[in-house]
Formats: structure tokens, C-alpha cells, sequence
């Protein structure tokens, strides 16, 4: 299909990864994280991209460089991984991008900015209902690509209601930016007339966050595999192996291959591709097991890394409660079994408090206080916990990321504080985010190179924001209780279709002829 000269654009997203066990996420959620309607993100473009989710970014600055083209903004809705989205606020989310398409008409393309493993409060298939409404506005031949995180899930009616689907390649995720490129980039082939076709093979098997990185491991492996795959043609691979904290019945493996279908049997050759990788999933099954550092161990560690000059740092990845996959950031077992041992020179970061947040601020650096952590909290896990407080800093509004999964986007943290507690520093935030950032803490007087251990509320991320001085060596996943257990079994999944690996270890499986 012929295009005019200046292609009129979508722009729209809805990004959510929801863990069922987590709060629901209202609208409070997304307006204080990022809702941009079509004015907010005009503005943006405009002036400072950095308040755009780095997909967007890339496929805007590609799309700048490739051709004059209008963008048609439409609303960007995010929120940071929590429970499944209040449906009465996801309906209308769905009203807006449906009505604003219909303003917008006529289109020449859509790009869709999504998470892929959304849930509402009563659909399993969030990002499907967006999918297919995006494609019930703009009708079947316009073109429409969308970016997933490789955590997604992907669905026959996310796969049915676009052209292509275009997944992240690394975890720690810092390729966004150049995803978005690649959605650019094949976006403008379809406005020169390229037609597409797909094949999406479900893999059911669930896999642990933390064996799923990139660099190393079974799931780098399967990624290296698939991109050598990558050959005319085929246009795309993407492998999704989901999360797992979804409970839902869309849990599972996902491998999306685009092929050409200008090409002679374009679709049996992304059929043959996408069986090939998901055979290769399924028989590297039993490497995804996670290996977790415990408790004790960690306390170990700890002592040998603070009290034997010239140990190297460590870091102590607290898996269980990763805001980044819908933990609350805020439980203190970690904490508490270092006081109980009686460990020093420990800094842990970031523990969402908001109520002592603001209590920090209101005495002033210097101050001490007698404070309870958790005090307003409800949530499993997240346990009330008493003691004496001194504030030794405070910092408060937006900062923008240098490294890894936050670099180049301002983030609002809220109101922050750093801590101390029985010569244990605690890094406070107001905001629910991972510790996957330098400038957390360097906003706060701490440099990285100097803290013997440093206990981080995430699960992977901070290994491409804190790499400068760490290596793999130096960081041990503990296996503490939280909503984002990497350990499948504790998950409590009674939602997902079963047989799945690896809660039915002995099933058998292949891909459909």
C-alpha cells in the first residue's frame, strides 16, 4: 500500500506486568507513574523525550531519521508491576485509545508501546483487548507493530490483531531504546508495501525470573539460537518466556516468528522456525531451575565481604520482593536477620515506605526517631517492623538514569531518604521502583565503589546499572519469602493451564504438527 509523503502515525501504549498476588493497580497507579494523553505526548516530543518510555524514543528518533512523517498521538498509560489493572479504569483506557484513533482517522500505521503480561481484574488477556481494539478502530489494512517486554505473554488474539510483534532481546532489558528502532525500521518497510506473516508457537513450560538472563544461562542460549535463525525470510524472532507471578491462563512460553510473505511459503517456513526454537525450550527445561543463596548463607557472606580487608563488594539480590515484578519493595527479613547476627557496614536500598519517607523530611538530616516500618501496609509479607532511625540525608523530585534499564528516562522516586539503623544504612524511597539505578544512590551521598554489601529490592536489572563494579561473581540471589519468589512452587499458581512444567515435572510435550 502506497502512502502520502508525510505518513500519519499512532502512538499508543498500555504497559502492566501483573503479578495476581500483588494489590490491584488503580488509577492512582498510572497517574503517578506515566498516563500521557495525545497533548502530554505531543509536549514530550517535543521537548524533553526522556519522559517517554525508551521504545517510543527509539522508534520516533527512527522514524525522524527515516522520513517526514506526523506522529498521532493517542495515550501512553503505565504503571509500575503490580496486581491486575481496576477493570472499570482498563475499560476506560480501552474507550480513549478507541476513540482517539477514530479522531485521528486517517492513519497510516499504529505502533503499540506494551508490556505483554497485563492482566485486568477480570481478563487474563489485557494486552489482547488492547491489540484488538487498536485493530477494530483502524480496520485490517493498516499497518500496526507493537514492542513487548520479554516477559509477556503472548496470545492467538495479541498475535491475530497485528502485523508484527517485535520482543526485547536482553535481560537486564537495555535494548529497549533500539527495539523501538527495529519497530521503526519495519514499520517503514510496511508503508512501502511489505505484508507480513506470523506464526506463534506456546511453549508450556514457566520459567524463574532469575534464569532468565541474557548474558549467560540456558535462556541466552535459546535467544543466541534463535537469532541465528534470523535470515531472509524471516524478518523477526522474538521469544517470550513469560512471567511467572502472572497466574494466569496465559502463563507460558511464547516464540513469535515474522517472515515476508511475499516470499514463497513464507508461513510454513515461520512455522517450521518457531517449532524448531520452542523444541529447544522444552529440552532445556530442567536448566531453568533457580539456584538461591539462603538466608544463612547470605549472612556468611556478608560477614566475610565486611570484616576481611580486601574482600571485594557484594551485592545481595533480595528476588522475593522486587518492585520491578509487583513486590512491594518493603520486607525486612533480610534486614532483620543482619541485625539478629549482628552485622555492620551494610547498605540496603530500596525500601518503600512512604510514611517514613515523609517522616525523614519533616525532622531534617541529623535528626532520630523512633519509626515503624510497614505501618499503614496490608499486604502478605509485608511486616510491621520497629527501630530507632537517624537521618543522615534526604533528596526528593526527579532524577534521570545513567545506566541500564533506567538510563536516559527521568523517574520520580517521591520523597527519599537514607537511613541508619544499628550501622545498617537503609535507602527509603516514596515511589514503588526496583534499585537498578546508580543515581538512587548516588542522589544520596553513596558511591557504589565503596559499599562492602549492598542489598538491592530487585531481581536482575541492577546487574546492567551497577556492572562497573560488580561482575556475576559478586552477586548471590537469597531466597527470602515475597510475592516474586523465583521459586515456582511457592507461587501459589492455580490459575494456569495445566500440564505445565515444571509443577507437572513428568508431562510430555511437542510441538503440534
Amino acid at each position: 500500500m502506497k502512502t502520502a509523503k508525510k505518513p500519519r502515525i499512532a502512538i499508543l501504549g498500555f504497559a502492566l506486568e501483573s503479578n495476581r498476588s500483588a494489590p490491584v493497580s488503580d488509577r492512582k497507579a498510572f497517574l503517578e507513574s506515566l498516563y500521557l494523553d495525545a497533548g502530554a505526548i505531543s509536549h514530550a516530543l517535543s521537548s524533553d523525550r526522556t519522559l517517554l518510555p525508551p521504545t517510543v524514543q527509539g522508534f520516533c528518533a527512527e522514524m525522524d531519521r527515516r522520513l517526514e512523517w506526523t506522529p498521532a498521538p493517542i495515550l501512553l498509560a503505565e504503571a509500575p508491576p503490580g496486581g491486575p489493572v481496576e477493570q472499570s479504569f482498563f475499560d476506560e483506557i480501552l474507550q480513549k485509545i478507541h476513540d482517539g484513533l477514530m479522531a485521528c482517522k486517517p492513519l497510516d500505521g499504529v505502533y503499540l508501546s506494551e508490556h505483554g503480561a497485563g492482566l485486568s481484574t477480570n481478563e487474563d488477556d489485557a494486552d489482547g483487548a488492547v491489540f484488538s481494539t487498536v485493530r477494530e478502530a483502524v480496520g485490517r489494512d493498516i499497518p500496526i507493530i507493537a514492542t513487548l517486554d520479554l516477559h509477556g505473554h503472548v496470545t492467538p488474539r495479541m498475535q491475530s490483531s497485528v502485523d508484527i510483534i517485535v520482543a526485547y532481546l536482553t535481560n537486564p532489558h537495555v535494548d529497549q531504546f533500539e527495539r523501538g528502532t527495529e519497530a521503526a525500521r519495519l514499520l517503514h518497510q510496511m508503508l512501502g508495501g511489505l505484508k507480513t506473516r506470523s506464526a506463534l508457537v506456546k511453549v508450556p513450560m514457566i520459567s524463574p525470573a532469575v534464569s532468565l538472563l541474557t548474558k549467560s544461562g540456558p535462556f541466552a542460549d535459546l535467544v543466541e539460537y534463535g537469532q541465528k535463525l534470523l535470515k531472509p525470510p524471516v524478518l523477526n524472532v522474538s521469544i517470550l518466556p513469560g512471567f511467572a507471578p502472572a497466574n494466569s491462563s496465559t502463563n507460558g512460553m511464547s516464540v513469535v516468528v515474522t517472515t515476508d510473505a511475499s516470499v514463497s511459503q513464507s508461513e510454513g517456513i515461520a512455522q517450521k522456525v518457531a517449532k524448531e526454537i520452542a523444541t529447544k525450550a522444552w529440552a532445556d527445561r530442567h536448566r531453568y531451575k533457580a539456584e538461591l543463596t539462603s538466608l544463612d548463607e547470605a549472612v556468611n557472606l556478608c560477614r566475610l565481604a565486611t570484616q576481611h580487608r580486601g574482600q571485594p563488594g557484594i551485592i545481595l539480590a533480595d528476588v522475593a520482593d522486587n518492585p520491578g515484578a509487583g513486590g512491594r519493595g518493603n520486607t525486612m527479613y533480610i534486614v532483620r536477620k543482619l541485625i539478629e547476627k549482628g552485622i555492620r557496614d551494610v547498605t540496603v536500598g530500596m525500601i518503600i515506605d512512604p510514611d517514613i519517607a515523609k517522616e525523614a523530611h519533616l525532622k531534617g538530616v541529623g535528626a532520630e526517631f523512633q519509626g515503624t516500618f510497614n505501618l499503614n501496609e496490608t499486604t502478605r509479607f509485608s511486616e510491621r517492623f520497629e527501630a530507632h532511625i537517624k537521618v543522615k540525608r534526604l533528596a526528593s523530585g526527579t532524577c534521570v538514569g545513567r545506566r541500564g534499564l533506567f538510563k536516559g528516562r527521568r523517574i520520580d522516586l517521591g520523597l527519599c531518604a537514607l537511613l541508619e539503623i544499628d550501622c545498617i544504612n537503609l535507602v527509603v524511597a516514596t515511589a514503588r521502583h526496583q534499585l537498578a539505578e546508580p543515581v538512587f544512590l548516588e542522589r544520596l551521598g553513596l558511591n557504589l565503589a565503596d559499599l562492602k554489601v549492598l542489598v538491592v529490592k530487585s531481581r536482575g536489572h541492577f546487574r546492567a546499572g551497577f556492572d562497573e563494579h560488580h561482575t556475576p561473581e559478586q552477586i548471590f540471589e537469597v531466597d527470602a519469602p515475597g510475592l516474586t519468589t523465583p521459586v515456582i512452587e511457592k507461587l501459589g499458581l492455580n490459575r494456569v493451564s495445566r500440564p505445565i512444567f515444571p509443577l507437572d515435572p513428568d508431562m510430555f510435550w511437542q510441538p503440534e504438527s
